[in-house]
């Protein structure tokens, strides 16, 4: 791993320990946090984060959904490669969502997980469904937050831009001006405080005062192929493969990575499909309140005995 990690005891991290699963060739590992109590009758919760980022944003659905359901579910969060405390890829490989889903399914066989619930943000959710065509019966059922069977090009270039933007501020005080200036646009109204909390999710700042991205750079420079007005092919193929499961669809009310067209065709290709939309908020969704979790809570509280067709939130 060439990119610069922080500090040992830095605080995103510090609640969510990893062991590590190797994959691929001997010196990629990844990282993974699991908890709870694994039995026969609960599937476990495996969550995949967006494109560059980690499994830190599934630390307060993991801590509301607990509260929720009373129990103490099983949780697998992952870092998919080049991403979080994960390894990066070898030089000569590229990042693609077909190659993620092997590292997924590698990871539950190595955890000795035949179903599970998985539940994606952005990238992790189109993760989700090349898993779906690679290895179905791994599937209980989904979850996908901002996402689809393509991604709207506006928001990666947006992403670039910002991207670009924080490695070219200097100084401690600046980034963090330059962040919360970022993040407002997706959740506007946020305090200072917060806003700082989800910035270090993704970037942290060195003695020099230089930010460093928690996720590969190589990630960046692979949306440099992408433009504004480029038209993407959808994958239906890969949404179609997951019409034999229970799922529900999510979409927050400021994304710019999944259009509202999209958003309805995934809806009237999977019957009984659940849905729900998160106000007030951007790419990735916060689930940071009982409120959001609970709707999620309660799709997966009914997939051992799903009724003939969801219910729409």
């Amino acid at each position: 791993m060439n990119r610069l990690l922080p500090p040992d005891d830095y605080a995103p991290f510090n609640d969510l320990p990893v062991r590590y699963i190797t994959c691929g060739k001997a010196e990629r590992r990844l990282a993974i946090h699991v908890s709870g109590r694994f039995t026969v009758d609960q599937p476990p919760i495996v969550c995949v984060s967006g494109f560059v980022r980690n499994m830190t944003d599934f630390d307060d659905f993991m801590r509301h959904y607990r509260t929720i359901a009373s129990i103490d579910w099983p949780f697998v969060l992952v870092d998919l490669a080049g991403r979080g405390r994960s390894s990066d890829y070898e030089p000569g490989n590229s990042y693609s969502a077909i190659s993620d889903a092997h590292d997924l399914s590698t990871i539950a066989r190595s955890l000795g997980i035949s179903r599970a619930i998985f539940v994606g943000q952005g990238h992790g959710g189109q993760v989700i469904m090349a898993l779906a065509a690679q290895h179905p019966t791994l599937l209980a059922a989904a979850v996908l937050i901002n996402s689809g069977p393509t991604t709207n090009p506006r928001g990666l270039v947006r992403l670039r831009s910002n991207l670009r933007y924080l490695e070219s501020v200097r100084g401690r005080d600046q980034i963090w001006v330059a962040q919360r200036k970022i993040l407002a646009a997706d959740y506007p109204g946020l305090a200072d405080a917060k806003l700082d909390k989800l910035a270090a999710r993704t970037h942290f700042v060195d003695n020099r005062g230089r930010s460093h991205g928690l996720f590969d750079p190589e990630l960046v420079q692979f949306l440099d192929a992408f433009d504004h007005d480029d038209v993407f092919e959808p994958q239906w193929n890969l949404f179609d493969a997951l019409t034999h499961i229970p799922l529900m669809l999510a979409r927050t009310q400021m994304t710019d990575r999944l259009d509202n067209e999209t958003f309805g065709q995934m809806i009237e290709r999977h019957p009984g499909v659940a849905t729900t939309r998160l106000a007030g908020e951007g790419s990735p969704a916060l689930l940071n309140s009982e409120d959001e979790v609970e709707i999620i809570a309660d799709f997966i509280s009914r997939v051992g005995n799903p009724p003939r067709r969801w219910a729409h939130y």
